[in-house]
Order: structure tokens, then sequence, then C-alpha cells
């Protein structure tokens, strides 16, 4: 079958699900059901061990942006943030987009202060940050009020 004629075929029967990304996805469902059922307070050691037990061969960078940002706009904000110190904890390299999906998230809830904070870290970092963490940063304080 020629090239054209495969593309042809692949687009009408839609794109094709990596395997992999199937058990990620059952891997973030878990978390996500954990964080939700830990809504009141929610202690570092507990968000630790859920996601030493689900990720006990750690994560890639894209399963990572995929956790924190379903973290940030599904769980709580402090579970999210417990999430980013344990990547850190393992040594697992935050980039970008980890603090662009979180610091959108505090955006939309109006959590300026954690925006900023995260903002902020990304530079302590040496994390360049571009035009959407610019913008959720300025939304974040546009929305808690922080900007005047």
């Amino acid at each position: 079958m020629s090239g054209e004629m495969q593309r042809c075929v692949t687009a009408r029967q839609g794109p094709v699900r990596d395997p992999h990304l199937k058990v990620e996805d059952a891997k973030i469902e878990t978390v996500l059901k954990t964080s939700r059922s830990l809504r009141e307070a929610v202690p570092a050691d507990a968000v630790f061990a859920t996601l030493d037990q689900v990720f006990p061969d750690g994560l890639d960078a894209f399963t990572t942006t995929r956790l924190l940002s379903g973290l940030a706009k599904k769980g709580t904000l402090e579970f999210t943030l417990f999430a980013m110190s344990w990547h850190q904890m393992n040594r697992y390299e935050l980039n970008l987009y980890h603090y662009n999906a979180v610091i959108d998230a505090c955006a939309k809830i109006g959590a300026w202060t954690n925006a900023l904070q995260l903002f902020s870290e990304m530079a302590a970092r040496e994390i360049e940050s571009n035009a959407a963490a610019i913008n959720a940063a300025i939304g974040a304080c546009n929305w808690g009020g922080g900007w005047e």
C-alpha cells in the first residue's frame, strides 16, 4: 500500500493510541482519585506514598505534565504542590510545561500567591518562561485581585 493510501486508511480509523498511554492514564486516574479523597488536610506523606506506589519506576516528562495538569485541575492545589515536591525529591527535572500547567490551574482558582511563587521558582531554577507562563501568572493576579 502506498504511503498516501496508508495515511488515508489511518485517518479514517482515527489515531492509534499507544498502549503505554492507557497504562499511564490508569495510573494518573488512580492518583486523581486519591487526591479527591484527601480534600481536607493533605499530608505530604500521603501524597509521597501514593506517588511512590503508583509510579515505582518513575515518570517521563510527558506523563509528569499530564499528571500535574490533571491534579491541578481536578485535585487539590496542596496535593499538586506536594506532587511537584515529590518530583524534585526524586530528582525528576520539572520543566516549563510542568510549571505552566500548575500556574495555569492556580490562575483558574484565583491562587495568585501560589502562581507568583511558582513563577519565581521557575526563574530561580533558570527555567525560561514563555508567553503562556507570563499570561497565566498575570491572569492569576487578575482573578485573585493580587494586581492591586
